[in-house]
């Protein structure tokens, strides 16, 4: 017994000094590369708007439509239970109005909250870190220029041993690292704006790159696609095959600022929200620049990769009012796509009374597991922007699983020109997910 205990004490001390070294705080602000809607120059809360507009904060603590911005309730629905993002207005009580610069710092840096607790890494400070004291407080300055909410914040609903936030000090131990971003001389200012856009800013990684069995970032599959929450985020690497390198630049662009590239397909999900909240407001070059850094992100296949047929014959065969070629004719998928899609989408993928709801060439139906096909058709769609407000409603409540089974597998077949697999099973597990 007293062996074992000296074993145990050992390897907390073993632990307590790993975390303590890796986390040891890099004290340099680091060097923020110039970014066109932020520059130094601008007063402190417009800086601070444009930064949080950048950094997404709107799409993970405020709830759609609750008119609450920033006073958070947001549920994250993860393996291990779900996690509720907090109040980030400036209300003393429920918010964070009685934070400290160095305290927002240090939560924003290293994931330590204002009494010391760890703050679970569904909040992006992974990423976060690598912005620079100035602008983490530009941040502040502008949460703090808003109305203050008063809404507590709602407990989290997490298992054993996920509840105790004291293992998130050995969790950090072994996948992070606080340290700010640094340019590199090597490239051009262009490209280390892009970077960092998309590395601190953006937190692109947080949903497009694969978790390993601890949940955490797999960097050697850097931006090669993830399925996070039953959507997919998709990859975002250089591979011209499975990722955008196949993509112009004004495909890119498009797509990031209104949501919609012809031949692409239209963002939806959790890439709706990104671009209504967050990338439509980029100035041009700054979109520019995040294009940049992706054109140089390494090629990867990533994991399930994704083939897009660009010209499946089902539809080639189609008209817009009428379907041919398919393999079943007289699949249940096929009539209900005829009773309730149809008149939209239009049985040559070309979309009826929008460019977004065009079919042909889209990742999503080109996918065999279908997840985001099964999520948009049980759960709808929506994106607002400038110039846009799409809105597509769900099915969830109408079709049973086997029959968005059926329609989810018939959309493959017809408009990817594959065999899809879903099964009512994997429809039951994605209606858990909103």
């Amino acid at each position: 017994m007293r062996r074992f205990l000296l074993i145990v004490v050992i390897l907390l001390l073993l632990g307590t000094g790993a975390y303590l070294y890796l986390n040891r705080s890099d004290s340099a602000d680091g060097i923020a590369p110039a970014i066109s809607g932020a520059p130094p120059s601008a007063d402190v809360i417009a800086r601070g708007e444009y930064l949080v507009k950048a950094a997404d904060c709107a799409a993970c603590h405020t709830v759609p439509g609750s008119g609450q911005a920033f006073a958070g309730g947001v549920p994250f629905r993860l393996p291990f239970g779900t996690i509720y993002s907090s109040n980030i207005t400036a209300d003393e009580a429920t918010g964070i109005g009685s934070w400290s610069d160095d305290e927002f710092v240090r939560a924003v840096h290293d994931g330590i909250g204002k009494r010391g607790e760890h703050l679970y890494p569904a909040f992006p400070y992974t990423s976060y870190t690598q912005l620079s004291r100035g602008d983490v407080l530009a941040i502040k300055a502008y949460l703090f220029s808003l109305p203050k909410l008063s809404q507590p914040n709602r407990k989290n609903d997490l298992s054993f041993p996920y509840n105790q936030r004291w293992t998130i000090g050995f969790w950090n131990a072994a996948f992070f690292k606080s340290q700010r971003f640094q340019p590199d001389a090597s490239q051009s200012p262009q490209w280390n704006s892009g970077k960092y856009l998309a590395t601190a800013l953006g937190h692109c990684a947080e949903c497009h790159t694969p978790r390993n069995f601890a949940f955490a970032i797999d960097h050697k599959q850097e931006l090669a696609g993830e399925v996070l929450q039953g959507w997919r985020a998709y990859n975002i690497t250089s591979d011209q095959a499975h990722g955008i390198g196949a993509w112009s630049d004004a495909d890119l662009a498009s797509y990031l600022t209104t949501g919609h590239a012809d031949g692409r397909g239209s963002a939806s999900g959790p890439m709706a929200e990104a671009v209504e909240n967050s990338l439509r407001f980029l100035q041009p070059v700054d979109t520019s620049a995040l294009i940049a850094y992706l054109r140089t992100v390494p090629a990867r296949a990533g994991k399930d990769p994704i083939t897009v047929d660009p010209k499946p014959a089902p539809v080639m065969a189609s008209s817009d009012v009428a379907p041919a070629g398919d393999a079943n004719a007289d699949s249940q998928g096929l009539k209900l796509f005829e009773g309730a899609c149809a008149s939209c989408h239009q049985w040559n993928g070309k979309g009826q009374q929008t460019p977004y709801a065009s079919l042909l060439g889209t990742r999503g139906v080109n996918d065999v597991r279908g997840a985001n096909v099964t999520q948009i058709l049980l759960h709808g769609s929506s994106l607002r922007g400038e110039n846009a407000n799409i809105f597509m409603p769900g099915f969830g409540n109408a079709y049973s699983n086997t029959e968005i089974a059926e329609l989810s597998n018939y959309v493959i077949g017809h408009f990817g020109n594959k065999q899809g697999t879903v099964t009512p099973d994997d429809v039951a597990e994605r209606r858990k997910q909103l």
